[in-house]
């Protein structure tokens, strides 16, 4: 059986919860990732790739200018043509963004899954039909995943068949920051103490925050790795102890945090953050960076009661925070406790427990089929 996944996120943008998921079922089934069309060809074609992780990233190219019925026409023939010749017949249906429920592949799944991850509603430039899609696709769903305790509460009426799987952790992935390799070359420079973000810089980071932090404490410098998308770059402050140097591979990401001193998550607290519940947190714990975030609610619930990571709101609570940070460096009892919360969580234990409920619903759906014969 195969999967098809249809999904809001370049795969080759930043490696997050659908990367980690697919990437490790993809040793159980074959998998095709379908991105969203792009704009920018005189005809339709659909561009197909292999990556490392054996999954089959697809991905429409379509004229610029077209109407949103004739993409989803040009689509469905695209789709449906690439699906034939690669024997499709049998598979899972895996959706990351409901908009992606009109599109008609000329193959009936044995399962739908919905992996609702955020909250897409909220963020910028979200479809205003967006919510109207995501009731039907809980209308025709099998199985519904939520990222984060705070989604699962918004969403846990609306399905019959939903189940709480939070941000997990690659371990042994970021555990390498332990082990001090040579300094990146544009990281190198960079005066200590450094405090830390990777991730999107969107509307989501409280960019008001970050320059009142860095422009109190101009002996600080700050790291910024990440694309910057949705809002204008010249909006980003530019003072001397702030450093954006862009977008970086997963794989290299352990070799930048390993030469940090504090990580930090200097989140908005809005709409578009309500329901977030960040990957990146255990990432940096595991890499044995303490934390300091805003108070995002999974967070703090996950993460902040429990004494891992520092919550702060204002900047002089940020900044206290990341003194109180600096100060755990070496704190054993610290590390110990981390090391006991990472070691219940991991992708691949995520990965047994959704197959856990993934083989309840085909057999079901088996059930059900003896039956009507």
């Amino acid at each position: 059986m195969d999967i098809i996944c249809f999904s809001h996120l370049r795969w080759n943008f930043v490696y997050q919860r659908p990367q980690h998921l697919l990437s490790r079922f993809s040793k159980k089934f074959r998998i095709f990732y379908v991105e969203e069309p792009i704009y920018n060809s005189d005809s339709p074609y659909l561009e197909h790739r292999e990556n490392e992780d054996s999954v089959h990233v697809i991905v429409a190219h379509l004229p610029a200018g077209i109407s949103a019925e004739e993409s989803v026409i040009s689509q469905n023939r695209l789709l449906s043509e690439f699906f034939k010749e690669a024997e499709c017949t049998e598979f899972i249906a895996w959706y990351y963004t409901p908009m992606a429920i009109v599109l008609d592949i000329n193959i009936k799944p044995e399962l739908i899954i919905y992996d609702c991850m955020d909250e897409l509603s909220a963020f910028k430039n979200a479809p205003a039909e967006l919510k109207i899609r995501e009731a039907e696709l809980f209308k025709i769903a099998d199985i519904v995943f939520t990222g984060g305790f705070s989604l699962h509460e918004a969403k846990k009426l609306s399905h019959k068949n939903i189940f709480l799987f939070p941000s997990s952790i690659d371990r042994k992935h970021f555990e390498k920051a332990l082990n001090k390799n040579s300094d990146p070359t544009d990281q190198q420079t960079i005066p200590h103490p450094r405090i830390g973000f990777f991730g999107v810089v969107d509307e989501r980071m409280n960019i008001s925050l970050l320059a009142d932090i860095a422009t109190s404490r101009p002996d600080w410098h700050f790291i910024i790795i990440g694309p910057v998308v949705k809002i204008d770059p010249q909006t980003l402050p530019r003072l001397d102890n702030i450093h954006f140097i862009g977008p970086k591979d997963y794989k290299e990401l352990p070799t930048y945090i390993s030469h940090w001193d504090v990580a930090m998550m200097p989140f908005d607290i809005n709409e578009s953050t309500r329901f977030i519940s960040p990957t990146k947190t255990p990432e940096y714990l595991a890499a044995g960076k303490p934390v300091v975030s805003t108070p995002i609610h999974d967070v703090v619930r996950s993460y902040g009661d429990t004494g891992l990571v520092f919550i702060a709101e204002s900047p002089d609570e940020f900044i206290q925070g990341i003194e109180m940070a600096m100060a755990l460096k070496g704190n054993e009892k610290w590390m110990s406790a981390v090391n006991e919360m990472l070691y219940q969580n991991s992708w691949d234990k995520t990965i047994d427990h959704m197959m856990f409920h993934i083989d309840i619903a085909l057999e079901n759906r088996k059930k059900i089929l003896i039956k009507k014969e």
